[in-house]
């Protein structure tokens, strides 16, 4: 069996990778860009150079025909469309660039498969379609569940980031009905661990946490907005989760959210994080207004029991572990000098 993976270069590509090659025997093949960074799959090159189960396609979701090339020639059989311009902060600043890769990439990605199958009639892959919990956006205390954000709830996105993934999320459901095709998409709410890029709120306090440690810069820990509600899943449960959407009884179509159950204010993430650190008394809390959002996405709590019924996950990495495991990520990181000061 063939699983493609677009996005391997990221967090939770790479983390996907791993999960894959420690509990199946499928071959596993990553698209990414040439010039994608390799800090989050250096474990794995070794094992690149030397074809043991895994391969890395080179392609782009802005090029359509290298998509096409790389279905064509791999045929996987199971796909995890996890690349995007995935950085919600940036997409203010880059909404054009943020709405085509997302969107249009994707549209590209099913695309090409689409094509791929009429081709070979035999050719039928179960394909997953990574939305985002931030297609609900700016929900009002007054009109959130009390069990939480449920896949119905109306959408209401908040940063084109936001909408680009609601036409993601349409995108995976329109193939499913349109052509047959076995597409099921997912709404992950907030998942983080090990290799976070530093562009999301707990990864950059636990960077900023690793440099004052290091003597790096001062102890002042720049802060956006720290009443936002969050529940939190572990990278590594969320892979397991991507996982059994696609092995345990695929319903074409379908859609779910998936979260962990872990629940706190952005606040309340910093102070986990300082407890871990020996800094954490001399440590100053400082409002960066860089770090604002125009609009934020402040009530992030999910209803996942549509997709647990349907699979029987559940998150297993306690939140206290999730967070020193990213920390001690940072640490690591610093201690070698390869990362960016920002």
């Amino acid at each position: 069996m063939k699983a493609l993976i677009t996005g391997i270069t990221g967090m939770v590509g790479s983390h996907l990778c791993d999960y894959l090659l420690e509990n199946t025997d499928w071959d596993v093949y990553g698209v990414c860009r040439w010039r994608s960074p390799l800090d989050n799959v250096e474990h794995l090159l070794e094992r690149v150079n030397k074809c043991d189960r895994v391969f890395f396609e080179y392609a782009d979701l802005n090029d359509q025909i290298s998509l096409i090339s790389v279905i064509q020639k791999v045929k996987p059989d199971y796909i995890f469309h996890l690349a995007a311009q995935s950085y919600p902060l940036t997409s203010f600043s880059a909404p054009v660039d943020t709405l085509n890769t997302n969107i249009l990439g994707t549209c590209r990605l099913l695309e090409s498969v689409r094509l791929a199958s009429e081709q070979d009639t035999g050719y039928h892959p179960v394909i997953h379609v990574c939305a985002s919990s931030e297609v609900f956006g700016k929900i009002p205390p007054e009109r959130k569940p009390e069990t939480g954000i449920h896949e119905d709830c109306p959408f209401h996105p908040a940063s084109p980031y936001a909408i680009s993934k609601v036409g993601t999320d349409l995108l995976g459901r329109y193939y499913a009905e349109a052509y047959g095709m076995t597409v099921m998409t997912t709404r992950m709410f907030t998942h983080t661990g090990p290799r976070r890029g530093d562009v999301f709120h707990e990864s950059t306090f636990a960077k900023q946490i690793a440099m004052i440690e290091e003597g790096l810069i001062e102890p002042k820990i720049k802060v956006g907005n720290l009443r936002s509600l969050r529940t939190y899943a572990d990278v590594r449960d969320a892979v397991r989760a991507y996982y059994m959407l696609v092995t345990v009884d695929p319903v074409a179509g379908e859609y779910y959210n998936i979260g962990g159950s872990y629940t706190c204010e952005v606040g309340d993430t910093l102070n986990t994080l300082l407890s871990f650190s020996t800094a954490r008394d001399r440590i100053e809390i400082v409002t960066d207004a860089g770090r604002l959002r125009p609009i934020d996405a402040d009530l992030q709590v999910p209803d996942c029991s549509k997709f647990k019924m349907h699979t029987g996950w559940e998150p297993e990495i306690p939140y206290e572990k999730t967070m020193k495991d990213l920390l001690d990520y940072w640490r690591a990181r610093v201690k070698h000098g390869s990362f960016l000061t920002r």
